[in-house]
């Protein structure tokens, strides 16, 4: 009997791997016990061409393609020999994440996100490639503590493709004796690069603003990327409230979590401290005390407001820069997006008819963040003193933004 005849149950076929190399496969078909469903299973031999019209039976095959083709012994790879690949590798991220720019905030904000586990791809991008090769490399070794398998890292734009958020802490920086204007207008220039890309490689993310001034860029973001308003955000007052409630948190000698307050407005010197919202377990604090917040309060506590406007000035004068607040700030926000948690967070929104404002200004209000991005705002009760510092603080917005060119 011929070594096939002893298989009259199998199907073969040839598959020719090199000149004097040849494999089979062997299909059969089984039935499981107390089934009828068939099961294919599929063996490989290899067969080598010793002379013309003879072949011998070889070596088993080593490795497998996903379709059974065999590949012999001697031609694999180590990678073949290991690991037998049953379908292919998803090329789509589900949670993407691209941070523009890696300067002190923009790597503060990575590492913060990366520390969270918030995404199963991280894309860094920059105009500085050497730095920015060093910072991916420095964040690869350290792959083995993170959860973030890939990362990665181009000037390119198209490195960030299908993200689902995109944070931009790109930006110039103000020189000495430069005006406001000034600034933000050159920043303008360069995230009318930045913008469209991201757009061209990303349609369906939602892009949070980082860079300062925030709440106009802001603004020019959602202008230059033609995204809806509920998919530009801004930081915005996240951080100054942070602050504010760690402040209070020392006085009292409670536990930053258990007291409450916001900072809305702007991010910057005219931000507003709602007192009338200041609480600690439901008590208010301006019941206990009713000048609190004014000149005429003994235990000034608008100290309290003044040392969050000023407390980033202070970091900068002792260390240069600040970038891990705002970094884990950025977490903060991105965590109660990509999780969809629907938490409420005082971030920038665009404003326009809320608490009589006629202007299209973004300025921080409690925002009700998901995975669609910014789904809805609280609608906080003000005091009359409050409503008209925060119409100020749009007032000083607007006098800037409507000068603005290009947009």
């Amino acid at each position: 009997m011929s070594f096939f005849g002893v298989l009259p149950s199998l199907s073969m076929r040839f598959l020719k791997i090199s000149k004097n190399v040849w494999s089979f496969a062997l299909l059969s078909i089984e039935v499981f016990p107390g089934t009828s469903r068939p099961a294919l299973a599929r063996s490989c031999l290899g067969l080598e061409r010793t002379g013309p019209g003879q072949l011998e039976a070889g070596a088993s095959c080593s490795a497998r393609t996903i379709s059974g083709s065999c590949i012999p012994n001697t031609m694999a790879t180590l990678k073949e020999k290991l690991i037998t690949q049953i379908a292919s590798e998803r090329t789509i991220p589900n949670s993407k994440v691209t941070v523009v720019g890696v300067g002190q905030v923009g790597m503060a904000c990575a590492v913060s996100i990366l520390g969270k586990r918030l995404c199963d791809e991280l894309a860094l991008v920059d105009v500085l490639e050497d730095k920015l090769k060093g910072e991916m490399m420095d964040l690869q070794h350290g792959s083995l503590f993170l959860q973030t398998h890939k990362i990665v890292a181009d000037k390119d734009y198209a490195v960030t493709a299908n993200s689902k958020i995109v944070v931009v802490t790109a930006g110039v920086r103000q020189q000495e004796g430069e005006s406001r204007l000034n600034l933000v207008q050159r920043n303008v220039n360069v995230f009318k690069f930045i913008i469209p890309q991201i757009i061209k490689y990303s349609p369906d993310c939602t892009i949070l603003v980082v860079s300062n001034p925030v709440d106009i860029l802001t603004y020019v973001t959602w202008k230059l990327s033609g995204l809806p308003k509920h998919r530009v955000i801004g930081s915005g007052c996240n951080l100054d409230s942070a602050r504010f409630r760690y402040l209070m948190s020392e006085k009292l000698g409670i536990h930053p979590s258990s007291c409450h307050g916001w900072i809305l407005g702007e991010h910057g010197d005219s931000s507003v401290a709602v007192w009338s919202g200041v609480n600690v377990a439901g008590v208010s604090l301006q019941e206990l005390n009713p000048a609190m917040g004014t000149d005429r309060d003994s235990e000034k506590w608008k100290e309290v407001h003044k040392q969050v406007v000023e407390s980033a000035y202070e970091v900068i004068k002792l260390k240069g820069y600040t970038n891990w607040a705002i970094g884990l700030s950025v977490a903060d926000l991105l965590e109660t997006m990509m999780k969809n948690l629907c938490r409420v967070h005082p971030v920038s929104t665009m404003v326009k008819g809320m608490y009589g404002i006629e202007n299209e200004v973004f300025l921080s209000l409690p925002c009700v963040l998901s995975a669609s991005g910014l789904t809805s705002v609280i609608n906080q009760k003000l005091k009359d003193d409050e409503v008209a510092q925060l119409r100020s603080s749009a007032d000083t917005l607007w006098s800037i933004q409507k000068d603005l060119k290009d947009l």
